[in-house]
């Protein structure tokens, strides 16, 4: 085979990637730079906090005690082949509050909101409703995008918050039922263990991982195909890319925070 056409190939790929980078970055600026801008709609802002904070609740709730009560079972496991079985509290603290609260509240994002939203706004362009929406004078990005990312914005990080109290909370019945831990000192090694750094860089990457979320879902939704099939792609082609994007935001934001 001509290793120029393979070389050419690769170019193509490469600057096909790059491309992409550089429409979905313009999207992200135009969407939060509506957000600043009248008019507003108070009321599709209002259903986007429902749907993207109190009903992703349950499964946020669920994915972190899990975690946390299995990550206190695999650090105690550990721990125990070098004696040091009393920094469960401690380890699973920093755990879940530095990397796997955002990261696993951020995925679940991804794949409950994200395929949501592209599934939502792709319909809707497949059914032509946004052509009628600017036949209406109405500003897509203003009317569908805005709402989502605001919200994203302001509820992930709540959701991250809260992963972690109950990730935690996890770990912690697990410690002290099953293992034999004290609760008081279980509680108090947890509280003076973790520093304000640590609930910081969880807060600040829960509000990137959400406005990745809410962009993808919106991006592919508003630049699907026509047809059932271009609706399916849609939602595969965000929840993929918001997936990766989140863990490639957490190495990023990791090392911003902790690189020091």
């Amino acid at each position: 085979m001509n290793p120029f056409f393979l070389l050419g190939g690769l170019g193509r790929a490469v600057l096909a990637l790059f491309a992409t980078f550089g429409r979905v970055g313009l999207f992200a600026f135009h969407a939060v730079s509506h957000i600043f801008r009248p008019p507003y709609y108070p009321r599709e802002f209002a259903v986007a906090l429902m749907n993207i904070g109190w009903l992703s609740l349950p499964v946020v709730g669920l994915t972190a005690i899990f975690t946390g009560g299995a990550l206190a079972l695999q650090i105690y496991a550990g721990g125990a082949r070098f004696n040091a079985e009393a920094v469960v509290p401690q380890i699973v603290a920093i755990g879940m509050v530095r990397e796997l609260g955002p990261v696993l509240v951020g995925l679940m994002i991804a794949a409950r909101v994200t395929s949501s939203i592209a599934a939502e706004i792709a319909t809707m362009k497949v059914t032509e409703q946004i052509d009628a929406l600017v036949t209406l004078s109405t500003h897509p990005m203003k009317y569908l995008t805005a709402p989502r990312v605001l919200a994203a914005l302001i509820t992930v990080p709540l959701l991250v918050g809260i992963g972690d109290i109950i990730g935690i909370a996890g770990g912690y019945v697990v410690a002290t039922q099953n293992l034999g831990f004290n609760p008081a000192t279980y509680l108090l090694n947890t509280v003076n263990f973790l520093e304000t750094r640590d609930i910081v860089s969880s807060l600040v990457k829960g509000a990137a991982f959400g406005v990745i979320a809410a962009v993808m879902g919106c991006y592919y939704g508003m630049n699907s195909g026509r047809g059932a099939q271009g609706v399916g792609r849609a939602t595969k082609s965000s929840v993929e890319s918001a997936a990766i994007m989140i863990l490639a935001a957490n190495f990023i934001l990791t090392g911003v925070f902790f690189s020091l």
